[in-house]
């Protein structure tokens, strides 16, 4: 479909005929007798005579040149443009993120593999993990690895194959033997602040208690229902654990609670994939359609054939007057 930037400079095509009627062309009278033999007295007296003014007559090609050369250079200041089929971009509407516990605790063999063998906590999580991932298609994930301090491993993003990669990669105490759980909220929280999505999840997977964070998981999970920030807590392990790696469940039910989210205790691998399985109910993928349409520039079109009939037009006169004065030669 065609259209025009500019289309009020259209207003400007009756500009030389106002122009031809404001501003008439200059005219000055003398005196002058009219003789046949011009030459001839100019050549007695000895003086030459003074250019005079001459207006020349328009040939019907001028007239008809210079209306449409004018046309085609106000349709090109009116900018025109074919614009194009709608293009439709679909884009993820929520943003994801996912805390891991690195403590030293994830290295507890309580869980089993899909073979059945005996696992870590860890591996048991990366498995649930890199297949909940795998299935986050239209989604961006980011991940968060946490032990005695919190450590942004991927940002938000929609290349799920590094952030998974990177997920292998993580090994238990990487971060420190701690688990600084109020740390691992405050930094998903920062980090969602750059985000333009307005649904943006954390998930948060833990085994233990918070040891020590500079902001109290608590008061994490307040600024996070804040920010709009839905927190999904998956304690994993024994709850009856004691010491200092003993899960916290009530913290945890808190900071879900307070954010929106849920809480989910995991035994086993075949809990925790219920678990992932239930949170992609929750969650589902959501999208937003960004819909635009491509513009062609072609303004260039009328003034190339403006600039082409001119230059055309003179030419021919130029060769023709030269083909003229040689045939006076001849003569």
């Amino acid at each position: 479909m065609l259209e025009f930037d500019f289309p009020w400079l259209f207003f400007l095509l009756p500009l030389p005929l106002v122009v031809w009627w404001l501003a008439p062309p200059y005219k000055e009278r003398h005196e002058a007798i009219r003789t046949p033999f011009f030459e001839q007295i100019a050549e007695l007296t000895g003086k030459p005579p003074a250019p005079g003014a001459v207006i020349l007559r328009r040939s019907w090609i001028q007239r008809l040149l210079l209306p449409f050369c004018w046309v085609l250079l106000v349709a090109a200041l009116a900018r025109p443009q074919w614009v194009e089929d709608p293009i439709t971009k679909t884009e993820s509407a929520r943003d994801l993120m996912i805390a891991v516990d690195l403590s030293g605790s994830m290295e507890t063999i309580d869980f089993n593999d899909p073979s059945g063998e005996p696992t870590d906590r860890l591996s048991a999580a990366k498995t649930v993990l890199d297949d909940f991932m795998t299935r986050r298609k239209g989604d961006r994930l980011g991940l968060i690895l946490f032990g005695t301090a919190a450590f942004l491993q991927v940002p938000l993003t929609q290349d799920h194959d590094t952030c998974r990669t990177l997920l292998k990669e993580a090994q238990v105490r990487m971060a420190g033997p701690q688990t600084m759980l109020g740390d691992s909220i405050g930094l998903a929280i920062q980090l969602f602040e750059k985000s333009k999505t307005v649904n943006r999840v954390l998930i948060l997977m833990t085994d233990g208690n918070d040891t020590g964070s500079k902001i109290p998981p608590i008061k994490a999970a307040e600024i996070a229902s804040q920010h709009d920030v839905t927190v999904y807590c998956v304690a994993i392990g024994d709850p009856e654990t004691i010491g200092e790696q003993k899960l916290d469940e009530t913290t945890l039910q808190e900071i879900a609670s307070q954010t929106g989210g849920r809480f989910y205790r995991a035994m086993d691998s075949e809990q925790l994939e219920l678990i992932y399985q239930d949170l992609e109910k929750l969650e589902p993928q959501e999208f937003q359609t960004l819909s635009y349409r491509p513009k062609r520039a072609l303004f260039h079109w009328p003034l190339g054939s403006a600039v082409i009939l001119i230059l055309g037009y003179h030419t021919l006169m130029a060769l023709a007057s030269q083909w003229q004065r040689g045939g006076h030669q001849d003569d």
